[in-house]
C-alpha cells in the first residue's frame, strides 16, 4: 500500500496553514461508571529491604503474544500527507549523556539479568534525583547524576513482595512506570493475567525515592484480559487504560482511573471505569508534564486514532458522587492521510536476517504528553506510518501530532511524518519541554543496517510541522534472528526531568549482537541549549 509524498510546495503550504480544525463529529456523555475498590492494598515499607532470588531471570525464554486491534485505519491505500522527507539545516541537541539500562548481562548490586521474554516493553521515567526503567520482566534505579545503578536488577514482582495473591506470584509484564510531579511518587502498574480473575497491579511510592516505601493496590478486572495498560497522571486520579479481550476476541478499550488521593497516602481506594465498544481500542490516557497543573476541574483526554483522524474523550471523575463521574467523546479531529505502518503487522526489515520485525502500527505510541501553558494546552502523540511509493516495499516513518486547546475545540496545531530517507523509523515516543520545544526518539533499520536508536527534535521557533535533522543514541550491533522471533518494542518512552523542566530522557531497546532473546536496552538524556 504504497505512499505518495507532497511536493516541497505543498509541504511548505501544508505547514504554513498549521492549523486544521476539529471536525463537528457529534459525540456522547457516559455516565454510570463501573465502581469496584481495590481488592487488597497495604504498605512495603522499604523496597531496599526485599531479597530478591537469585534465579529469578533463569526460565524457559518465550515471546509474549501480540494481541492486535481490529484495523481502523481506513482502507489502507492511503497516500500520506505530511511526510517530511528531509530534516532541517539544524541538528537536533547533542547527546547529554548515554548509558545501558536493563538487557543482556545487565548487571546491578541485586545481580544480573538475562533476557527470558520478548518483546522487553521498555518503558522509564526520570524524577527528582533518580530514573526509574522497567521491561517486560524487571525494573532498575539508576542515580540520575552519576548514572550508576543504585537498585536491581529485580523482577517487577519483587515491588509485591508480601503483598500474597497473583500480584506477588506473576511477574506477567506489561509493567509502566510515570512519575508524578506534583506530588513527587513514582507510580509502577503491571498486571497479574497467569489465570483469571485479572489484576492490576498498582504500586505508589510513599517519598520521592523510588526505592523506598509503598503503597500497593491489586485492583479487579474479572475474566476480561486488560491487556496493554498504559498510565497517565492528573491532578484528581492516575488514569488507566487497556485492551480489553475475551479469549482471542476484542471487546473493546476500558478506561479507568484511580483515586490518586486515596493512594498517596495509602488509604483504601476505588476504581471507576468505562468500557468502550469494539469500534475504538489503543486509547491513550493524557500524562501531565510541567509545574502548572491543567485548568481547575479539567477532565483528562484520552486519544486513539482512526482513519485519517484522532478521536478525543474527556474523562471527568467525581470521588464524592459517582453519578456525576462522565466520559464524553469522542471528538474526530481530521489529520493529514495516513496508512499504518506495516498494515499494523510486521514488515520492518534487518541487516544480515529475513527476520521482519513487529510495527505494531495498529495504535498510538506511548506517552500521550499533556503541557499547560497558561495561554494554551498541549497534547504531543505519535504513531507508525507507511511511506513510500514501491508497493512491495513501502518504508515506515513517525507520525507526530500537537494538539491544541482539548478542553474547548481541539485543533491539529502542527502534524508531519518524519522519513528524511528510506530507512524504516518506528516505536516512537514524543515530548515538549516548558519552552514548547520538542523532542522524538524512535527505533531505526532496514536491510542495511541494524536495528538502532535515533531522535529528533524541534525548537518552539522552528517553521511549524518540521522537525530538525536527526542525531544518533546508538547504533544497533547485531539483528533479531531466529525462533520467528519477530515481537519488538511494544512501546518507548520519552519523558521530560521535572528538576529543570528542559532535559530529555529517553530509552528503548536494541541489540549488542545478532540473535534471539538477548535484546538490551539504552537510556539516554539531552535538552536544547535554549531551554534553561
Amino acid at each position: 500500500m504504497p505512499l505518495l509524498k507532497p511536493s516541497g510546495i505543498g509541504l511548505a503550504l501544508y505547514a504554513a496553514i498549521g492549523l486544521v480544525a476539529a471536525s463537528g463529529a457529534r459525540s456522547t456523555t457516559m455516565t454510570g461508571p463501573e465502581v469496584n475498590s481495590a481488592v487488597q492494598h497495604d504498605t512495603l515499607h522499604s523496597l531496599r529491604g526485599v531479597m530478591p532470588r537469585p534465579d529469578d531471570f533463569v526460565k524457559n525464554s518465550h515471546a509474549h503474544p501480540v494481541h492486535p486491534l481490529p484495523f481502523i485505519d481506513g482502507p489502507g491505500n492511503q497516500s500520506d500527507g505530511a511526510v517530511q522527507s528531509s530534516g532541517t539545516g539544524s541538528f537536533a541537541p547533542a547527546l547529554g549523556g548515554g548509558f545501558e539500562g536493563v538487557g543482556q548481562g545487565f548487571s546491578g548490586p541485586q545481580g544480573t539479568f538475562t533476557v527470558n521474554s520478548a518483546p522487553p516493553d521498555t518503558n522509564g521515567a526520570v524524577g527528582a534525583t533518580q530514573y526509574v526503567q522497567i521491561v517486560n520482566s524487571a525494573f532498575a534505579v539508576f542515580d540520575k547524576s552519576t548514572k550508576a545503578v543504585v537498585y536491581g536488577p529485580v523482577t517487577t514482582n519483587t515491588l509485591w513482595s508480601g503483598f500474597g495473591g497473583p500480584c506477588e506470584t506473576d511477574n506477567d509484564g506489561d509493567a509502566v512506570v510515570v512519575y508524578d510531579k506534583a506530588a513527587g511518587r513514582w507510580v509502577i502498574s503491571q498486571f497479574a493475567v497467569t489465570a483469571s480473575p485479572y489484576f492490576q497491579c498498582v504500586a505508589v511510592s510513599a517519598t520521592s525515592d523510588a526505592t523506598g516505601a509503598y503503597y500497593r493496590y491489586a485492583f479487579p478486572y474479572g475474566s476480561s484480559f486488560p491487556d496493554y495498560p498504559k498510565m497517565g497522571v492528573w491532578p484528581d486520579a492516575y488514569y488507566e487504560t487497556f485492551n480489553m479481550f475475551n479469549g482471542n476476541t476484542f471487546a473493546g478499550a476500558k478506561l479507568c482511573a484511580y483515586n490518586r488521593n486515596a493512594m498517596l497516602s495509602g488509604a483504601a481506594a476505588t476504581q471507576q471505569c468505562f468500557q468502550l465498544s469494539t469500534s475504538y481500542g489503543g486509547v491513550l490516557p493524557a500524562d501531565l508534564d510541567g509545574s502548572t497543573a491543567p485548568p481547575a476541574g479539567s477532565p483528562n483526554y484520552l486519544m486513539n486514532f482512526g482513519s485519517s483522524s484522532l478521536n478525543l474523550w474527556k474523562f471527568h471523575v467525581d470521588w464524592s458522587n459517582t453519578a456525576n463521574t462522565t466520559l464524553a467523546g469522542p471528538t474526530n479531529i481530521p489529520v493529514a492521510s495516513f496508512a499504518a505502518a506495516c498494515g499494523g503487522a510486521t514488515c520492518i526489515p534487518q541487516y544480515g536476517t529475513r527476520q521482519q520485525l513487529d510495527s505494531l502500527a495498529d495504535r498510538l505510541m506511548f506517552r500521550l504528553a499533556y503541557r499547560n501553558f497558561g495561554t494554551y494546552q498541549s497534547l504531543v502523540v505519535s504513531h507508525s506510518v507507511k511511506v513510500g511509493t514501491n508497493r512491495k516495499n513501502p518504508y515506515t516513518g513517525i507520525r507526530w501530532y500537537e494538539i491544541r486547546n482539548p478542553g474547548s475545540t481541539p485543533v491539529v496545531y502542527q502534524q508531519s511524518t518524519f522519513s528524511p530517507d528510506t530507512t524504516y523509523r518506528w516505536m516512537g515516543s514524543v515530548a515538549m519541554d516548558k519552552l514548547g520545544d520538542m523532542a522524538l526518539g524512535y527505533s531505526v533499520s532496514s536491510g542495511s543496517i541494524h536495528p538502532g536508536i535515533r531522535y529528533t527534535g524541534r525548537l518552539v521557533s522552528d517553521p511549524l510541522s518540521t522537525m530538525q535533522a536527526e542525531n544518533s543514541i546508538i547504533e544497533g550491533l547485531g539483528s533479531q534472528s531466529g525462533n520467528n522471533l519477530a515481537r519488538w518494542g511494544d512501546y518507548s518512552a520519552m519523558t521530560v526531568d521535572p528538576t529543570d523542566d528542559c532535559t530529555f530522557w529517553y530509552t528503548t531497546e536494541y541489540l549488542q549482537n545478532t540473535g534471539s532473546f538477548n535484546w538490551n536496552t539504552r537510556i539516554a538524556s539531552f535538552k536544547f541549549p535554549s531551554c534553561q
